[in-house]
């Protein structure tokens, strides 16, 4: 919304800002004179997301770096679908977008070159000197999905690891997960300490670090605790966490 502001009007059609953005707003209304409606699919900081394809009176763009290839998705909703591959694609370095034909070559305003999807669709993606490892470790990514059974079972994946640890957040007397239920992120799993126990979450994080859990600290702009379940991550570092959990409220 910052950056789009800087190029022509901006309309918000809902907002949980006053819930630190814990859950995904659901009785709003899109405007039918928009040029087009912009939703981000997964929010990484906040642990929320969508998991199923809205339905939009005028064109859908979706910023999807963070949740790609962890479902099945109905591209013919959307007009331009983008994101890092940062995730579940391919090492940081490289982007994918998917553009309808019909929706570039419209705007009559000048692009930069670099900017305008039609310079690389034209060039085949290779207008710039292409970054090489990043676009093959995306090639080698994609044949694992497809041999591990596609998107369909990225997606019954992500369901079993994301209901085994939100089960123990919501088990667990010392913690709290801080996304409404029904909107809970598969992909970032956000949780902090129960508000009698806050004081040890300094102490939760030496003990998980030590235990081996990597990235285990929530977002600098809300603390607490995320655990990234993105396509990568077997099961049994979920289970692992799962355990340092319970060890860690054996303890206290």
């Amino acid at each position: 919304m910052k950056e789009a502001k800087g190029f022509g009007e901006v309309v918000e059609v809902a907002s949980s800002a006053e819930a630190t953005y814990t859950y995904i707003p659901k009785d709003y209304t899109i405007p039918t004179d928009a040029d087009y409606f912009h939703i981000t699919t997964n929010n990484t900081i906040y642990g929320t997301e969508l998991k199923k394809d809205l339905d939009s009176p005028v064109p859908m763009v979706a910023d999807m770096s963070s949740d790609i290839f962890s479902r099945p998705i109905d591209v013919s909703k959307y007009i331009c679908i983008y994101g890092g591959a940062q995730k579940n694609l391919a090492p940081a370095g490289v982007t994918f977008v998917i553009v309808k034909n019909d929706a570039v070559g419209k705007v009559s305003r000048y692009i930069p070159s670099m900017l305008n999807y039609q310079t690389h669709i034209d060039n085949g993606s290779m207008f710039n000197t292409p970054p090489v490892v990043p676009i093959y470790a995306a090639l080698l990514n994609l044949r694992w999905i497809k041999a591990q059974g596609g998107v369909k079972e990225m997606e019954r994946r992500a369901i079993e690891k994301a209901d085994m640890l939100y089960a123990e957040i919501d088990r667990n007397k010392m913690f709290v997960g801080t996304a409404a239920k029904e909107d809970r992120s598969r992909m970032n799993i956000c949780f902090v300490m129960a508000p009698e126990y806050k004081d040890l979450e300094a102490d939760f994080l030496k003990f998980a670090t030590e235990r081996g859990m990597v990235g285990i600290k929530g977002h600098r702009s809300v603390g607490g605790f995320r655990a990234s379940c993105y396509n990568a991550l077997p099961k049994e570092s979920v289970q692992a966490l799962i355990d340092c959990m319970q060890e860690f409220e054996k303890l206290h």
